[in-house]
């Protein structure tokens, strides 16, 4: 395992309840603006833009964005 590997390793729970947190932030936002919402339709589409997000940054990285 390399330094760049160890880094995010040690750092990979903190990084996965980040995403939670976005996630559960954004969940609370809808339903104070919508207070009829309907929660599992509402965290189906926030994971769908979250989704699309995160495979716009696959692509970017399979495209040598991020090379030095």
């Amino acid at each position: 395992m390399d330094i760049i590997e160890k880094e995010l390793n040690n750092r990979k729970i903190e990084i996965q309840n980040e995403v939670e947190l976005l996630f559960k932030a954004n969940m609370k936002i809808t339903h104070w603006d919508v207070a009829e919402a309907d929660n599992e339709k509402a965290a189906r589409i926030l994971w769908e833009i979250m989704q699309e997000k995160l495979d716009a940054i696959h692509n970017d990285i399979a495209a040598g964005k991020y090379k030095n």
